[in-house]
């Protein structure tokens, strides 16, 4: 049995600040929307007192058990030199229980701009005997210790680094908790979000999503939606279980659904892995001076293939020029839909080919914030076309906002901040051209809804304090959310 009705009494519409209306949710739907006062019938209320009604917003892009355990972990994101991260690592270490045999993670480091160098040798030094994995801020390589090496079978490079799929192996393997350790942390997350007016997220998680969410799911604690990302290595196992993209896991329960084939073709600009298709300006001497290719493209082809027969969409991983001209190529070849993740950097002629193709450009605009300085060395006189929203939405691409936490927060108020203002810190815009409008980005943060709340629509909606569209565009990176309802159930408020 579904929540009974909810009257959300007062609110507003952002963009008309003198109406106040009365919104029913019922069923699971947006069953009215009349002028305040108006609606008939005793049912349960919700005072808005004139806040701001708006649909409830979407993480396109999570890997929510890295997210989750990411507070756990070693800080190293304010990290500049080599050097800091060795002397973080010596700290932690002094500060631990002298019994502690733990491996020691640690998270968050951007080595682009360092000005030194890691060393094997360097690491082993501050560690000993004590396995030691630090992952980059953009999950893509790692840098571990012999005794890591040792402990999970891994090659142990001079520079100490992992990187792709070797990096994703060790990152797995050395972050494993039982799982009603992770789905406590998980639930925990995701109760956090919803206190920025999170109702769904697309978990990217490299597991068996589909199990773990089922699992949790029949908790009866989970309270928002969450579509499953299913990866390679599974997809026999999702294909030979009849799953197929957008429908429910558990026919008896609405809010986990199944969601794309991930495919990991490239790697990311930190790393001087994204697949371009001009060399980096630094390492033209380089063993893959264009980055790399994580999928060959035959095989990749296949995958999507298997996938789109059995009833599932691809979700391609693109973030060099190079990759995302491979993933539309593919994507035409097998007329399959679905999604580029990230699309980072794209040549004009294949923002065109998205629009035609109905691909949609799942994006995170912090990582523009984050990666700008990168971009100008890495990818030097090809800025103008990277994060390429304003390019992407005025081609008739559909977009979705998201964070690809844990290497951005899970904040929706923050990536759309970002579309918009193209900047963070008071620094100035980024490109500024290519800035989305408050509207555009809200409706790239809802499941295609726009900012306002119509009837029929799921009973998934926020209240906010401010209205978004009111002007003062600065705010919106720290939006006040005041109540968070999905599927018509209050999950978080403070109105009352």
């Amino acid at each position: 049995m579904g929540p009974e009705p909810l009257r959300l009494a007062g609110a507003r519409i952002p963009g008309d600040p003198e109406t106040l209306w009365d919104v029913v949710l019922c069923d699971g739907v947006v069953a009215s929307v009349h002028p305040a006062d108006t609606a008939s019938g005793a049912i349960r209320s919700l005072p808005a007192d004139g806040r701001y009604l708006l649909p409830g917003l979407w993480d396109s892009h999570v890997h929510l058990g890295q997210w989750a355990q990411v507070s756990r972990r070693l800080d190293l994101s304010s990290a500049l030199s080599a050097a800091e991260v060795l002397h973080r690592t010596r700290r932690a270490l002094q500060s631990r229980e002298s019994q502690d045999e733990s491996p020691l993670l640690g998270y968050g480091f951007r080595d682009a701009f360092w000005p030194d160098v890691s060393t094997l040798a360097a690491l082993d030094d501050v560690t000993g005997a004590v396995p030691t994995v630090l992952v980059a801020a953009d999950l893509h390589c790692c840098w571990i210790n012999s005794a890591a090496a040792r402990r999970w079978a891994t090659p142990s490079p001079r520079d100490g680094m992992l990187r792709e799929g070797d990096c994703f192996r060790v990152q797995q393997e050395s972050s494993r908790v039982e799982p009603q350790v992770l789905d406590s942390w998980s639930l925990a997350a995701l109760d956090r979000a919803v206190r920025r007016g999170v109702v769904g997220v697309v978990d990217y998680e490299m597991a068996w999503n589909v199990g773990d969410w089922q699992r949790r799911q029949a908790t009866g604690l989970l309270s928002q939606r969450v579509e499953c990302g299913i990866y390679p290595t599974d997809l026999d196992r999702a294909i030979a279980l009849g799953l197929c993209s957008a429908e429910r896991v558990d026919p008896e329960r609405a809010l986990v659904t199944v969601g794309s084939l991930k495919i990991i073709s490239d790697g990311s600009l930190n790393t001087r892995t994204a697949y371009c298709h001009d060399a980096y300006t630094d390492r033209a001497d380089a063993v893959y001076p264009n980055g790399v290719v994580t999928v060959e493209p035959g095989r990749m082809l296949e995958l999507v293939a298997r996938a789109h027969a059995g009833g599932l969409t691809s979700a391609i991983h693109a973030i060099g020029d190079r990759a995302n001209t491979i993933a539309l190529d593919i994507f035409q070849t097998t007329g399959a839909a679905g999604s580029i993740e990230h699309a980072q950097l794209l040549r004009r002629v294949d923002v065109v080919r998205m629009a035609a193709l109905g691909i949609l450009a799942s994006v995170q605009p912090e990582h523009a914030m984050d990666d700008r300085d990168i971009a100008e060395r890495l990818w030097a006189g090809q800025t103008d076309r990277a994060f390429p929203f304003r390019a992407l939405r005025d081609a008739g691409v559909r977009l979705a906002l998201g964070s690809d936490a844990p290497v951005s927060p899970l904040d929706p108020w923050q990536a759309i901040a970002a579309a918009v203002l193209r900047s963070r810190g008071g620094r100035e815009p980024w490109h500024p051209e290519q800035s989305l409008t408050v509207t555009e980005a809200i409706d790239a943060s809802t499941r295609g809804s726009g900012h306002s709340v119509r009837v029929g629509q799921p009973a998934d909606v926020i209240l906010v304090d401010h209205d978004p569209l009111g002007g003062d565009s600065a705010s919106l990176r720290t939006m006040p959310v005041a109540a968070t309802v999905c599927a018509g159930r209050i999950l978080f408020e403070t109105v009352v």
